[in-house]
């Protein structure tokens, strides 16, 4: 990762005037930034520059990537209405114009708005930016280069500001700039977000990198010559370089393919720049006809682009002396602009040209398949701000499954996709009414998984009656769960509302049959009932009396006041304190001092073991429940709580635990936890582990058998010194 160097304005301007020369455009720009130098005259950044010196950069950042004089002084701008007194939306329009006052306040952040927790907070920031970016693109471009500039100072900012502003960039920024092919701003984007969440793992590689830096050159360097020897015999223009591989793409390699560095083939690549799209096919060819190909690893970018335009041949072959692999890509000079600078570098700002910021916004979205199912998504109201974001995350970021509709219309989904999602993403009347599927001609099962080049039909039919609850279950994409989760809801209260007729009629019907008072099931009669039946709510009663899940005769059995009552709290409580001498010793091990007639039984929400503390709860019907002292269970109930205790000469037995063990993953960390509780004898009798591949950390869930709660305190203590172990959490359910 190279070095940041801070530009002056006057550099920045040299910048710009590589591609815009009209003398107005110009004037603008350096009274955009005469302004914002005013305005911000007495700020500091915490590194303690002046604060102006961000403007720049983010300007220049915007010039490097060729964008119009708007967008340069919207970039001079962006913190003007934010971070400055007196400077307003309106002082902007009425002096750099409407055109860039909107682009200030799209960039300008969410203001004091009160939110339950930082989720909140960030999520509906998200939000406000990506909706912005799907009315115009260039507040993204200013954005990233906001956050671009901010990332190469963070070192000024405090530890915890660090990894939260990090966490973001790597989650959101990066994607976003990934997704529109700067591939320049991505890659240093994840390499300092890299540097800071994981400084360990970013130094390690860093030396490994650098430790191999003369042999890895030395063999590029060598590979070279003998490519440049071949295509100079066929008189083909060209440029060929050594490009190497970030460290934050390296660590990526390691850990998702659970690779070692050494066998990473591509840390160093060659690169070969051409004219025309021929050459680099001729290219291809001679470089195929030399060397030998890796099966596999030819990959087609010219044919078949990437979402985000990305256009390159890329293949890997063994150099046949020494064995080396390299990754050789071949692309024309638009191709590698449009590589490393994305959409930006496509629809570059040109002077003289009638190439307006609504053409190219609308030509964007025309071209880049991803963005116009991101824009439909935005307009549509019925996602929160964090399941906008999740969906965005799941179906936008992670998306790169490449399926056409039969017209050639590209659909872009999440990995292990199927039909529904297809149709879902078509339009939402497509996804309810779909009743079948072809994939490439051929009828298939609307759980086929998706590959890309699939062609996929989606067959409806207008009487429909819609989703099934199980395309839940089969669909990956969020915006397809969504719309299905939202169909079957509406339906299922339409469905509910009928049942609670049906419920209640049927009450009135028996009622009357019986020549019973009215009186009898009026709301507030039937609320004191329905408990004893086990519904919470009176609308729940009815759907489960139209369901005949419950009797109409165990109802009138409680409606009729004639009928015997069910066992009072009182009638428990003279039970419980009903005088008996002769206890008998407790399957359990727990007792309840005076009485043994009654059952006792250990609760399954919090699991006591011998050495904790605690109480009984007494239940109609299941007797004794014994729940620890901090069951949130039992924290709010006085009446039906009893004193209990364990027995004094318990009889050596297994009390089962459940335990969350929070981590970082890495190899072999279940084999330790499991070597540990071993070593504690201890029983393991169930173990679960999962792995966030996004954080990189592990949760492993573990059902153990103890002898008792010095037994487990033990264990939990060993259990926490194990490496990479964050926390250990005993459970209540």
């Amino acid at each position: 990762m190279s070095e940041f160097k801070e530009v002056s304005f006057e550099e920045c301007m040299e910048h710009v005037k590589t591609y815009i020369h009209n003398s107005d455009s110009l004037e603008k720009i350096q009274e955009a930034y005469e302004f914002a130098s005013e305005v911000h005259k007495t700020q500091k950044r915490k590194s303690g520059a002046p604060y102006i010196t961000h403007c720049i950069q983010v300007a220049d950042t915007l010039a490097l990537i060729h964008c119009g004089p708007r967008t340069i002084e919207a970039g001079l701008l962006h913190d003007t209405v934010e971070d400055c007194e007196g400077v307003t939306y309106d002082t902007i329009k009425e002096k750099f114009g409407e055109e860039v006052a909107e682009m200030v306040e799209a960039v300008t952040k969410v203001g004091k708005i009160k939110f339950q927790d930082e989720e909140d907070y960030q999520a509906s920031n998200h939000r406000k930016l990506f909706i912005a970016m799907a009315k115009d693109v260039r507040v993204i471009y200013i954005k990233l280069a906001d956050r671009l500039h901010n990332m190469r100072t963070l070192q000024y900012m405090k530890p915890e500001k660090q990894q939260r502003i990090s966490k973001e960039t790597l989650s959101v920024y990066a994607p976003i700039a990934h997704r529109l092919g700067m591939n320049e701003i991505k890659s240093e984007l994840e390499d300092l977000s890299f540097k800071y969440l994981k400084p360990r793992e970013y130094e390690n590689i860093k030396e490994l990198v650098q430790t191999r830096v003369s042999e890895r050159n030395e063999q590029v360097q060598m590979m070279i010559k003998d490519i440049q020897t071949i295509l100079n015999s066929y008189h083909i223009p060209y440029r060929i370089f050594g490009r190497s591989k970030h460290f934050y793409s390296i660590y990526k390699k390691m850990v998702n393919k659970n690779k070692r560095f050494e066998e990473i083939l591509d840390l160093y690549a060659i690169r070969i720049i051409t004219d025309t799209v021929t050459h680099c096919y001729e290219i291809l060819g001679y470089i195929h006809a030399t060397y030998r190909p890796i099966p596999g690893r030819f990959k087609d970018y010219i044919a078949m682009p990437k979402a985000n335009l990305y256009q390159s041949l890329h293949t890997t072959i063994v150099e046949p002396t020494h064995g080396n692999i390299f990754e050789v890509q071949i692309r024309t000079e638009e191709m590698d602009e449009v590589a490393e600078r994305g959409v930006a570098a496509h629809w570059k700002y040109k002077e003289n040209s009638n190439f307006n910021h609504q053409t190219r916004q609308k030509d964007i979205e025309d071209s880049l398949a991803w963005f116009r199912d991101f824009s439909q998504m935005t307009d549509e109201e019925s996602e929160d701000a964090k399941e906008y974001m999740s969906v965005l995350q799941k179906d936008i970021f992670e998306a790169n499954v490449y399926c056409l509709t039969p017209r050639g219309r590209v659909i872009t989904l999440p990995p292990g996709s199927c039909p529904i999602d297809f149709a879902y993403r078509i339009h939402t009347d497509v996804g309810h009414k779909t009743v079948g599927a072809k994939v490439n001609g051929a009828i298939v099962p609307l759980n086929t998984k998706l590959n890309n080049g699939d062609v996929v039909e989606i067959l409806t039919n207008k009487n429909s009656p819609g989703p099934s609850p199980d395309w839940i279950k089969i669909v990956r994409s969020g915006h397809a769960r969504n719309k299905i989760r939202s169909f079957l809801q509406k339906k299922n209260r339409e469905e509910q509302k009928e049942m609670i007729k049906q419920g209640e009629q049927m009450l009135k019907e028996e009622i009357s049959r019986r020549n019973l008072d009215e009186k009898l099931i009026e709301p507030q009669r039937l609320e004191t009932i329905i408990g004893s039946l086990s519904y919470k709510t009176l609308d729940d009663f009815y759907i489960g009396l139209a369901n005949k899940r419950v009797s109409m005769q165990a109802v009138m059995d409680r409606i009729d006041t004639t009928k015997a009552k069910a066992m009072e709290d009182d009638d428990i409580i003279k039970l419980y304190n009903k005088p008996n001498a002769n206890r008998k010793k407790s399957e359990t091990g727990v007792i309840v001092p005076g009485i043994d007639t009654i059952a006792v039984s250990l609760a399954n929400c919090c699991q006591p073991i011998p050495g904790d503390e605690i109480v009984g709860f007494i239940s109609q019907g299941h007797g004794v429940k014994v729940h620890r002292k901090d069951c949130p269970n039992v924290a709010h109930e006085t009446k039906r709580l009893i004193p209990v205790q364990w027995e004094d000469d318990l009889e050596e037995k297994q009390y089962e635990a459940q335990l969350v063990i929070h981590s970082d993953d890495r190899n072999y960390l279940l084999s330790d936890i499991v070597t540990v509780i071993q070593q504690c004898n201890v029983n393991l009798r169930h173990v679960d582990s999962g792995v966030d591949t996004n954080s990189l950390t592990a949760t492993t869930k573990l059902t153990v058998g103890v002898k008792n709660a010095a037994h487990l305190q033990n264990l939990m203590a060993n259990l926490k010194k194990v490496r990479s172990v964050r926390d250990v959490i005993r459970v209540i359910q």
